[in-house]
């Protein structure tokens, strides 16, 4: 009764002490105001309800026995990031950066179970890698893979994963943007075609599967944009589309070629349709053809002299793409993303480009994109 009373006393409702013995002479001032208990939701929404949460339970139980824990001798069993069963044959997806140091790696099922695991194919150009594991557990689950071409932004989107260390722990979102471009840390090339998706994704969740409410999956969870390093509503996952173009070449050969047109280019502006005296607001500006590329070779114009744009040196004067295969090209983002969708390592592209101020078509050979790139 004391302590209640001074609580009240610091949220501003001063007592004398003659009021305090008032109230405790009498306990019905303290009793609770008989209220109404708040009416139930209608029937027709608890089942709506009722069913989304099942949707969730059923999915992950079919789908979590397919997610595993990845971790090292060296890191005494705790997870480091996330993985998922792909084949019968004991193959686990996750990303590259979770598996690029040297360690004696192991793979912890969903029974509890670890193995011994090698890695046995890395691409850093799409961040994924493959694990086969040692020994493979008697009642081995396979994720079904989904398909991320026919993806829309505000489907449902669910990642399993181990963040912090958690394993198997669930989250739920939607997809809230498709076809981004993310930089990587370890080359100037992007990660192209990246799904993202505001269902939390934290620090080992790394490698993890993003699933769709069917509970396939649709891509490779990959990273996080964030200040503080946690999550703040923005992930970003590998399109399960590219782990099927990129993954069997790395189980069959250990890495992946990726198509390679050998420039470096900016996205029109309005900045720098302004400071170059552009003659389109939409395209990508070739800024500069690396030498002995398949772009050197095709013949295609890098810039020429520099500019300043908002305090930024930049090359004017080279070829702007406007479209590749007659497809129309309005940002850097839509050439990298088709290069790497629709194009294989020696394929011949159509690159419309404008040239001092005249249209013209250039083919170009695609050749690998160079080692380490």
């Amino acid at each position: 009764m004391w302590i209640l009373l001074v609580v009240m006393g610091l949220s501003g409702l001063a007592c004398s002490l003659s009021q305090i013995g008032k109230i405790v002479a009498t306990p019905a001032a303290l009793a609770p105001t008989a209220a109404p208990i708040a009416p139930t939701l209608p029937p027709s929404l608890l089942s709506q309800s009722d069913t989304a949460e099942q949707l969730i339970v059923a999915i992950y139980a079919r789908v979590s026995p397919t997610v595993v824990c990845i971790t090292a001798r060296e890191y005494f069993g705790e997870c480091i990031g996330s993985g998922v069963i792909i084949d019968g044959e004991g193959h686990v997806v996750t990303n590259n950066h979770v598996v690029e140091l040297d360690l004696d790696w192991l793979v912890v099922f969903e029974d509890e179970h670890t193995v011994t695991a090698r890695v046995i194919g890395t691409d850093p150009g799409s961040d994924l890698a493959v694990l086969q594991v040692d020994m493979l557990p008697e009642h081995l689950v396979v994720a079904e893979l989904g398909d991320s071409s026919s993806l829309q932004v505000g489907q449902t989107a669910i990642a399993i994963g181990s963040p912090f260390g958690l394993e198997r722990t669930v989250t739920t979102g939607v997809i809230s943007s498709l076809s981004r471009t993310l930089s990587r840390t370890d080359s100037d090339f992007l990660l192209a075609e990246v799904i993202q998706t505001d269902a939390a994704i934290n620090p080992g969740n790394s490698g993890g599967p993003l699933l769709d409410s069917r509970g396939r999956v649709i891509g490779i969870n990959s990273a996080i944009s964030s200040v503080s390093g946690t999550n703040s509503g923005v992930g970003f996952a590998i399109p399960v589309d590219v782990v099927k173009r990129v993954v069997p070449e790395l189980i069959a050969r250990g890495h992946y070629g990726h198509p390679w047109l050998g420039v470096s280019a900016y996205s029109i502006t309005l900045e720098l349709v302004e400071a170059m005296d552009l003659p389109t607001e939409l395209g990508v500006l070739i800024g500069t053809v690396e030498p002995d590329s398949p772009a050197e070779k095709a013949g295609l114009k890098g810039g020429m002299r520099e500019v300043s744009v908002a305090g930024q040196s930049m090359l004017a004067g080279g070829d702007i793409v406007l479209a590749i295969n007659g497809v129309t090209v309005n940002r850097f983002d839509d050439l990298i993303n088709y290069l790497a969708s629709q194009t294989a390592v020696g394929d011949v592209v159509t690159l419309t480009v404008l040239r001092e101020g005249k249209r013209t078509d250039v083919s170009v050979q695609l050749e690998e994109r160079p080692e380490g790139r």
